[in-house]
Protein backbone atom coordinates (compact mmCIF):
# COMPACT_ATOMS: atom_id res chain seq x y z
CA UNK A 1 0.00 0.00 0.00
CA UNK A 2 1.00 3.57 -0.92
CA UNK A 3 2.54 5.66 1.86
CA UNK A 4 1.74 9.05 3.24
CA UNK A 5 3.13 12.00 5.72
CA UNK A 6 1.35 14.43 7.60
CA UNK A 7 2.22 17.88 7.88
CA UNK A 8 1.05 20.76 9.57
CA UNK A 9 2.21 24.26 9.05
CA UNK A 10 1.11 25.75 12.14
CA UNK A 11 0.49 24.78 15.72
CA UNK A 12 -3.06 23.70 15.88
CA UNK A 13 -3.54 23.68 12.07
CA UNK A 14 -5.17 21.56 10.09
CA UNK A 15 -2.96 17.91 8.61
CA UNK A 16 -2.44 17.64 5.36
CA UNK A 17 -1.11 14.32 3.75
CA UNK A 18 1.87 14.48 1.24
CA UNK A 19 3.75 11.59 -1.38
CA UNK A 20 7.26 11.18 0.88
CA UNK A 21 8.46 10.65 -2.06
CA UNK A 22 11.27 7.61 -1.09
CA UNK A 23 12.19 10.19 2.33
CA UNK A 24 12.71 8.46 5.13
CA UNK A 25 11.07 10.96 7.55
CA UNK A 26 10.36 11.08 11.49
CA UNK A 27 7.76 13.26 13.08
CA UNK A 28 8.86 16.80 14.20
CA UNK A 29 11.20 17.05 10.66
CA UNK A 30 11.05 20.16 8.87
CA UNK A 31 10.33 19.62 5.53
CA UNK A 32 9.47 21.81 2.00
CA UNK A 33 5.93 21.30 0.06
CA UNK A 34 4.18 23.11 -2.37
CA UNK A 35 0.82 23.80 -1.63
CA UNK A 36 -2.06 26.10 -3.48
CA UNK A 37 -0.51 28.93 -1.64
CA UNK A 38 2.93 28.20 -3.28
CA UNK A 39 6.02 26.44 -1.79
CA UNK A 40 5.43 26.20 2.05
CA UNK A 41 7.77 24.88 5.05
CA UNK A 42 5.96 22.83 7.71
CA UNK A 43 6.32 19.71 10.11
CA UNK A 44 5.65 16.03 10.47
CA UNK A 45 3.64 15.36 12.32
CA UNK A 46 3.14 11.27 11.05
CA UNK A 47 5.31 9.21 8.44
CA UNK A 48 4.49 5.82 7.28
CA UNK A 49 1.36 6.01 7.17
CA UNK A 50 -0.06 2.84 4.73
CA UNK A 51 -3.11 3.95 3.06
CA UNK A 52 -5.41 1.66 0.66
CA UNK A 53 -4.84 2.93 -3.01
CA UNK A 54 -8.54 4.26 -3.58
CA UNK A 55 -7.83 6.81 -0.41
CA UNK A 56 -5.10 8.38 -2.14
CA UNK A 57 -5.78 11.49 -4.26
CA UNK A 58 -4.13 11.22 -8.01
CA UNK A 59 -3.31 15.16 -7.27
CA UNK A 60 -1.25 14.49 -3.87
CA UNK A 61 1.72 17.06 -4.19
CA UNK A 62 5.04 15.10 -3.09
CA UNK A 63 7.98 16.11 -0.24
CA UNK A 64 10.43 18.67 -2.05
CA UNK A 65 13.37 17.82 0.71
CA UNK A 66 14.38 17.95 3.73
CA UNK A 67 14.46 21.45 5.24
CA UNK A 68 18.24 22.66 5.76
CA UNK A 69 19.97 25.13 7.34
CA UNK A 70 19.39 27.98 4.93
CA UNK A 71 15.98 26.96 4.61
CA UNK A 72 15.11 28.00 8.23
CA UNK A 73 17.11 30.87 7.83
CA UNK A 74 14.36 31.82 5.24
CA UNK A 75 11.99 31.59 7.78
CA UNK A 76 13.66 33.74 10.24
CA UNK A 77 13.74 36.40 7.81
CA UNK A 78 9.86 35.85 6.54
CA UNK A 79 9.31 35.98 10.09
CA UNK A 80 10.81 39.26 10.66
CA UNK A 81 9.24 40.84 7.17
CA UNK A 82 5.74 39.58 8.71
CA UNK A 83 6.53 41.81 11.70
CA UNK A 84 7.46 44.58 9.60
CA UNK A 85 4.21 44.24 7.49
CA UNK A 86 1.95 43.77 10.62
CA UNK A 87 3.23 47.46 12.06
CA UNK A 88 2.64 49.22 8.61
CA UNK A 89 -0.53 47.62 8.14
CA UNK A 90 -2.16 48.63 11.49
CA UNK A 91 -0.78 52.32 10.86
CA UNK A 92 -2.72 52.06 7.63
CA UNK A 93 -6.16 50.74 9.32
CA UNK A 94 -6.15 53.55 11.85
CA UNK A 95 -5.73 55.96 9.25
CA UNK A 96 -7.89 54.94 6.82
CA UNK A 97 -10.17 53.92 10.24
CA UNK A 98 -11.27 51.28 9.13
CA UNK A 99 -13.50 48.49 11.11
CA UNK A 100 -10.88 45.24 11.65
CA UNK A 101 -8.62 44.03 14.09
CA UNK A 102 -5.31 42.72 12.69
CA UNK A 103 -5.03 38.68 13.81
CA UNK A 104 -2.11 37.53 12.17
CA UNK A 105 0.55 37.99 9.16
CA UNK A 106 2.28 35.12 7.57
CA UNK A 107 4.48 34.93 4.74
CA UNK A 108 4.52 32.29 2.56
CA UNK A 109 8.22 30.57 2.45
CA UNK A 110 8.62 31.35 -1.09
CA UNK A 111 8.03 35.60 -0.29
CA UNK A 112 5.48 35.02 -3.55
CA UNK A 113 2.25 35.88 -1.09
CA UNK A 114 1.67 37.47 2.67
CA UNK A 115 -1.32 36.59 4.21
CA UNK A 116 -3.11 39.03 6.76
CA UNK A 117 -5.50 38.01 8.96
CA UNK A 118 -8.04 39.61 10.43
CA UNK A 119 -11.35 39.62 12.40
CA UNK A 120 -13.87 41.90 11.57
CA UNK A 121 -18.21 42.19 12.37
CA UNK A 122 -19.11 43.81 9.24
CA UNK A 123 -17.61 43.64 5.77
CA UNK A 124 -15.00 45.65 4.88
CA UNK A 125 -13.49 47.33 2.15
CA UNK A 126 -9.80 47.38 2.42
CA UNK A 127 -8.52 47.65 -1.31
CA UNK A 128 -7.19 50.86 -1.22
CA UNK A 129 -4.97 49.19 1.93
CA UNK A 130 -4.41 46.32 -0.17
CA UNK A 131 -2.60 48.70 -2.86
CA UNK A 132 -0.69 50.66 -0.13
CA UNK A 133 0.62 47.51 1.08
CA UNK A 134 1.15 45.73 -2.42
CA UNK A 135 2.99 48.85 -3.70
CA UNK A 136 5.48 48.94 -0.60
CA UNK A 137 6.08 45.55 -0.19
CA UNK A 138 6.32 44.38 -3.78
CA UNK A 139 4.29 41.29 -3.73
CA UNK A 140 0.76 39.88 -3.47
CA UNK A 141 -1.17 40.87 -0.45
CA UNK A 142 -4.08 38.57 0.50
CA UNK A 143 -6.36 39.08 3.21
CA UNK A 144 -8.11 36.43 4.99
CA UNK A 145 -11.18 37.00 7.74
CA UNK A 146 -11.30 34.86 10.54
CA UNK A 147 -13.72 34.16 13.07
CA UNK A 148 -13.61 34.21 16.85
CA UNK A 149 -12.44 30.62 17.19
CA UNK A 150 -9.92 30.98 14.54
CA UNK A 151 -8.72 34.26 16.02
CA UNK A 152 -8.31 32.19 19.14
CA UNK A 153 -6.49 29.65 16.75
CA UNK A 154 -4.00 32.08 15.84
CA UNK A 155 -3.17 33.60 19.01
CA UNK A 156 -3.46 31.18 21.53
CA UNK A 157 -3.00 31.46 24.80
CA UNK A 158 -4.24 29.85 28.15
CA UNK A 159 -7.18 27.90 28.89
CA UNK A 160 -9.08 27.93 32.49
CA UNK A 161 -7.57 24.44 32.82
CA UNK A 162 -4.06 26.04 33.23
CA UNK A 163 -2.72 24.52 29.86
CA UNK A 164 -2.54 25.56 26.72
CA UNK A 165 -5.30 26.34 24.91
CA UNK A 166 -6.35 22.97 22.26
CA UNK A 167 -7.10 24.40 19.85
CA UNK A 168 -3.48 25.72 19.31
CA UNK A 169 -1.79 22.50 21.20
CA UNK A 170 -3.11 19.54 18.66
CA UNK A 171 -2.58 19.04 15.31
CA UNK A 172 -5.86 18.58 13.18
CA UNK A 173 -8.06 19.79 16.15
CA UNK A 174 -11.01 20.94 13.62
CA UNK A 175 -13.73 18.67 15.20
CA UNK A 176 -17.32 20.59 16.09
CA UNK A 177 -18.81 20.69 19.36
CA UNK A 178 -22.28 20.78 20.09
CA UNK A 179 -24.35 21.20 23.36
CA UNK A 180 -25.55 18.47 23.20
CA UNK A 181 -21.83 16.94 23.94
CA UNK A 182 -22.15 18.74 27.20
CA UNK A 183 -25.81 17.54 28.28
CA UNK A 184 -24.43 13.80 28.11
CA UNK A 185 -21.81 14.79 30.20
CA UNK A 186 -23.77 15.90 32.67
CA UNK A 187 -22.26 19.61 32.32
CA UNK A 188 -23.79 22.38 33.97
CA UNK A 189 -25.09 24.28 30.90
CA UNK A 190 -23.96 27.92 32.28
CA UNK A 191 -22.32 29.57 29.39
CA UNK A 192 -19.47 30.76 31.87
CA UNK A 193 -18.09 27.47 32.49
CA UNK A 194 -18.71 25.32 29.23
CA UNK A 195 -17.23 28.36 27.08
CA UNK A 196 -13.86 29.14 25.95
CA UNK A 197 -11.53 32.21 25.93
CA UNK A 198 -13.01 32.93 22.07
CA UNK A 199 -16.45 32.49 23.77
CA UNK A 200 -17.67 29.63 22.13
CA UNK A 201 -17.80 26.23 23.42
CA UNK A 202 -14.57 24.49 25.33
CA UNK A 203 -12.74 22.17 22.58
CA UNK A 204 -12.50 19.58 25.52
CA UNK A 205 -15.86 19.17 25.59
CA UNK A 206 -15.51 15.96 22.48
CA UNK A 207 -12.54 14.66 24.21
CA UNK A 208 -14.74 12.35 27.03
CA UNK A 209 -17.51 12.71 24.86
CA UNK A 210 -17.32 9.49 23.19
CA UNK A 211 -16.12 7.35 26.41
CA UNK A 212 -19.49 9.14 27.99
CA UNK A 213 -21.57 7.52 24.86
CA UNK A 214 -20.15 3.90 25.28
CA UNK A 215 -20.26 3.58 28.95
CA UNK A 216 -23.86 4.42 28.92
CA UNK A 217 -24.31 1.95 26.41
CA UNK A 218 -23.12 -0.96 28.22
CA UNK A 219 -24.33 0.07 31.32
CA UNK A 220 -27.60 -0.30 32.99
CA UNK A 221 -30.20 2.41 33.23
CA UNK A 222 -30.42 4.73 36.09
CA UNK A 223 -33.37 2.89 38.54
CA UNK A 224 -32.45 -0.79 37.57
CA UNK A 225 -31.58 -3.19 40.45
CA UNK A 226 -28.83 -4.93 40.49
CA UNK A 227 -26.83 -7.15 42.95
CA UNK A 228 -23.36 -5.92 43.92
CA UNK A 229 -20.44 -7.50 46.34
CA UNK A 230 -22.39 -4.83 49.06
CA UNK A 231 -25.17 -5.73 48.52
CA UNK A 232 -28.40 -4.99 45.99
CA UNK A 233 -30.25 -2.07 45.34
CA UNK A 234 -31.06 0.28 42.34
CA UNK A 235 -28.93 2.43 40.32
CA UNK A 236 -28.81 6.37 40.99
CA UNK A 237 -25.89 7.69 39.49
CA UNK A 238 -22.44 7.11 36.86
CA UNK A 239 -19.38 7.91 38.14
CA UNK A 240 -17.83 7.62 34.06
CA UNK A 241 -14.50 8.64 34.31
CA UNK A 242 -14.04 5.21 36.65
CA UNK A 243 -16.10 3.62 34.71
CA UNK A 244 -18.09 2.77 37.97
CA UNK A 245 -21.58 3.26 38.82
CA UNK A 246 -23.57 4.21 42.06
CA UNK A 247 -25.51 1.97 43.85
CA UNK A 248 -27.72 2.80 46.53
CA UNK A 249 -28.22 -0.17 49.54
CA UNK A 250 -30.91 1.47 51.00
CA UNK A 251 -30.54 3.26 54.60
CA UNK A 252 -28.32 5.70 53.69
CA UNK A 253 -25.79 3.63 52.40
CA UNK A 254 -24.56 3.72 48.26
CA UNK A 255 -21.85 1.85 47.07
CA UNK A 256 -19.19 2.57 43.85
CA UNK A 257 -18.94 -0.81 41.71
CA UNK A 258 -17.35 -1.37 37.91
CA UNK A 259 -19.86 -2.93 35.45
CA UNK A 260 -17.69 -6.15 35.99
CA UNK A 261 -18.93 -6.39 39.66
CA UNK A 262 -22.72 -6.33 38.92
CA UNK A 263 -24.92 -8.91 38.52
CA UNK A 264 -28.60 -8.07 37.45
CA UNK A 265 -31.08 -9.63 39.32
CA UNK A 266 -33.87 -8.63 36.94
CA UNK A 267 -32.15 -10.85 34.47
CA UNK A 268 -32.91 -13.83 37.18
CA UNK A 269 -36.65 -12.82 37.54
CA UNK A 270 -36.70 -12.76 33.68
CA UNK A 271 -35.58 -16.47 33.48
CA UNK A 272 -37.60 -17.60 36.51
CA UNK A 273 -40.36 -15.35 34.47
CA UNK A 274 -39.87 -17.31 30.98
CA UNK A 275 -41.94 -20.65 32.21
CA UNK A 276 -44.70 -18.65 33.60
CA UNK A 277 -44.58 -16.80 30.22
CA UNK A 278 -44.11 -20.35 28.35
CA UNK A 279 -47.24 -21.75 30.64
CA UNK A 280 -49.50 -18.20 30.00
CA UNK A 281 -49.07 -18.74 26.79
CA UNK A 282 -49.88 -22.72 26.49
CA UNK A 283 -53.02 -22.03 28.58
CA UNK A 284 -53.69 -18.99 26.10
CA UNK A 285 -53.25 -21.51 23.47
CA UNK A 286 -55.77 -24.16 25.08
CA UNK A 287 -58.55 -21.32 25.19
CA UNK A 288 -58.36 -20.27 21.61
CA UNK A 289 -58.71 -24.28 20.77
CA UNK A 290 -62.07 -24.40 22.90
CA UNK A 291 -63.28 -21.54 21.48
CA UNK A 292 -62.80 -22.93 17.85
CA UNK A 293 -64.05 -26.53 19.15
CA UNK A 294 -67.74 -24.26 20.31
CA UNK A 295 -67.64 -22.52 17.39
CA UNK A 296 -67.98 -25.82 15.48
Amino acid sequence: MPELVDVVFRCGGKVYSFDPAGLELNPGEKVIVRTSRGVEIGRVVAAGREVPETEVQASLEKVIRLASPEDLQTVERNARLAARVSQVCQEKVTEYNLDMRLIDTKVVFDGSKIIISFFAEERVDFRKLVEDLARKFRTRIEFKQVGVRDEARLIGGYGPCGRRMCCTSFAGDQQPVSIRMAKEQNLPLNPMKISGICGRLMCCLKYEHQCYREFKQKAPARGTVVATPGGEGPVIDYVIPKEKVIVDLGEGRQIESGLNELSGPERQREVSEAPQEAGKEAREGRGRSRRRKRKR
